[in-house]
C-alpha cells in the first residue's frame, strides 16, 4: 500500500478500514432485520455511508495540513525567509512540539544570518580600508577576488582582472616558491617600492583556494634603516671622539710646547710621550675600522658535514685562562662552515672566560632537540646586567674590546639558518649563551 498510494491516501484508506467493520455490521443489520421500510433503509445507509467516508476524509486532512504547514515552513527556510512561525506551537502536544522545534530553528538561523552578515560586511569594510593588496585564486589560478589596494596595485579595475589567470595579470610568480618572501619586482603598474608577499590557501566550496597578499615594505624598511644608521652613526661617532679627542688635545698642547722659548728641559721627554699616546690611539681607530670592515665584509657560509665534538675540543684546546669544561653530547655531524662556526665558538668562549671570577668556571655542552643542535655556554660570572645593547655593533663595556665579536657570532649563526641568545643562569649566577643551528640543509 505505502507503494500505490501518497502518505494521505494511505491515511484515508487506514480510516476507511478502521471503520468498515462497524458500518459492515451496521448495514447488515439495517437491510436483514426487516423492521424498516426500504426508503427508510436506503435513507440510514447513506446517511451511516457519508459519516463513515466524511471522518475518514477528515482524519486525512488532519493529517495533510499540519504536514503542509511544515513542509511551508522548511521550505520558507530554504529559501532564506526566517521571519514566517507556525501557530499552535506548544509543548504539551507532540504535533505543537514539532513546530516548536521549527520556530526555534527558524529563529537561530536568523540570528546566524545577522551574524553573517555583519561579519560579512565586517570583511567588506576591512578588505577595502587595508592598505595591503589581496587577492584570491581558484585552483586553476583564477582571480577570483581583489580588494581595493589590489586594483590600485595593478592599476585595473576588478572588471577587467576578475576571471583572468594570475600570469595574464603579472603575479604568477606569487603562486610558487616559498610562501613568505620579499618579492624581486620592485614596480607593480600602480606603485613601486619593495614588497613583501604572503601566501596561504583555503577552501571555499569544497574546493581549494590559494591567498595571496602582497604589501608594500618601503616606509617599514626605510624606518628600519633610519634607525639602523642613527645606531651606527652614533656608536662611530662615540668611538671617533674618543680617539680624535686626545689626539686633538694632545696635539694642541705638543704644538703649544715646541712654541715655547725657551723650550723646557724635559721637552723631548713630553714629546715623545705624546706621540706615543697619539700613535697608541690612532692604532685603536685602525683595529676598530679593520673590525667594521670584517662585519661588512663577511662571506656566505659554504656549507659541508663536520663533526661538532672534534669541533668543540679543537676551540676548547686553544689557550685560556680558564679551562673550560666539556660535557660530552651526542655525536653530530652538522651542516655547517666550520671555519665560521668554529668562530662563533671562540668569541662565545671568549667571553665566559673573561666574564669569570677568580674561581670560577666555564662549560660548554650541546643536546639534540628535533632537527635543532643547542650548544650551551655556562659561566659563573656576574652575568648580564642588560641585555639591550649586547648585539649593538661596536657597542662593548670591555675597556680593549671592539663591540663586534656577538654581532659578527649573531650574523655566522642567522646565515647558517640559527640564533643566538644571551641570559642570565636561573640556577646560579652567571651567564649561559644559547647557540641554536639546524640539522639539515635549508
Amino acid at each position: 500500500m505505502r507503494q500505490r498510494f501518497s502518505h494521505d491516501q494511505s491515511v484515508f484508506v487506514y480510516a476507511l478500514l478502521a471503520g468498515a467493520p462497524a458500518v459492515g455490521i451496521v448495514l447488515y443489520s439495517l437491510w436483514s432485520s426487516g423492521s424498516y421500510a426500504p426508503r427508510v433503509q436506503w435513507t440510514l445507509s447513506l446517511l451511516v455511508l457519508g459519516f463513515w467516508i466524511g471522518f475518514a476524509a477528515a482524519a486525512r486532512m488532519r493529517v495533510v495540513r499540519p504536514l503542509q504547514t511544515m513542509a511551508n515552513l522548511l521550505g520558507a527556510l530554504r529559501e532564506g525567509d526566517f521571519a514566517i512561525r507556525a501557530r499552535g506551537a506548544k509543548h504539551d502536544d507532540p504535533l505543537g512540539e514539532v513546530l516548536v522545534e521549527i520556530n526555534q530553528l527558524g529563529s537561530v538561523l536568523q540570528e546566524q544570518r545577522l551574524g553573517a552578515l555583519e561579519a560579512t560586511t565586517l570583511l567588506r569594510t576591512v578588505m577595502e580600508e587595508i592598505d595591503v593588496a589581496v587577492f584570491a585564486f581558484d585552483a586553476s589560478s583564477t582571480l577570483r577576488l581583489v580588494n581595493r589596494s589590489g586594483q590600485e596595485l595593478l592599476k585595473q579595475p576588478a572588471e577587467r582582472i576578475l576571471g583572468r589567470s594570475a600570469s595574464e595579470i603579472g603575479l604568477a610568480d606569487c603562486l610558487d616558491g616559498e610562501e613568505v618572501r620579499v618579492l624581486p619586482i620592485t614596480a607593480f603598474p600602480g606603485a613601486t617600492g619593495r614588497w613583501g608577499m604572503r601566501r596561504t590557501s583555503f577552501r571555499e566550496g569544497g574546493r581549494p583556494h590559494i591567498l595571496v597578499v602582497i604589501a608594500d615594505l618601503s616606509q617599514a624598511l626605510r624606518a628600519e634603516e633610519l634607525k639602523a644608521w642613527q645606531r651606527l652613526v652614533r656608536v662611530l661617532g662615540h668611538e671617533l671622539n674618543n680617539s680624535l679627542a686626545p689626539i686633538k688635545s694632545i696635539a694642541g698642547s705638543l704644538g703649544a710646547m715646541v712654541r715655547k722659548n725657551p723650550r723646557p728641559d724635559d721637552w723631548e721627554d713630553d714629546m715623545k710621550g705624546g706621540l706615543d699616546v697619539i700613535a697608541s690611539r690612532a692604532d685603536s681607530l685602525t683595529r676598530f675600522m679593520q673590525a667594521y670592515a670584517n662585519l661588512a665584509k663577511l662571506p656566505a657560509p659554504t656549507l659541508s658535514p663536520c663533526d661538532f665534538r672534534s669541533l668543540v675540543l679543537r676551540v676548547c684546546a686553544l689557550g685560556q685562562r680558564t679551562q673550560v669544561h666539556v660535557v660530552e653530547g651526542p655525536a653530530i655531524t652538522l651542516p655547517c662552515d666550520a671555519a665560521q662556526i668554529e668562530q662563533v665558538l671562540i668569541n662565545l668562549v671568549k667571553n665566559a672566560v673573561e666574564a669569570v671570577q677568580e674561581g670560577g668556571g666555564v662549560q660548554l655542552r650541546w643536546a639534540r632537540r628535533d632537527n635543532l643542535l643547542d650548544v650551551f655556554i655556562e659561566d659563573e660570572g656576574p652575568g648580564v646586567a642588560s641585555a639591550t645593547n649586547l648585539f649593538v655593533p661596536f657597542f662593548t663595556t670591555k675597556p680593549s674590546g671592539s663591540g663586534i665579536g656577538l654581532v659578527l657570532s649573531r650574523q655566522i649563526a642567522e646565515n647558517h639558518g640559527g640564533s643566538i641568545k644571551l641570559e642570565n643562569r636561573t640556577d646560579r649566577t652567571g651567564c649561559v649563551a644559547t647557540l641554536t643551528l639546524p640539522l639539515e640543509r635549508r
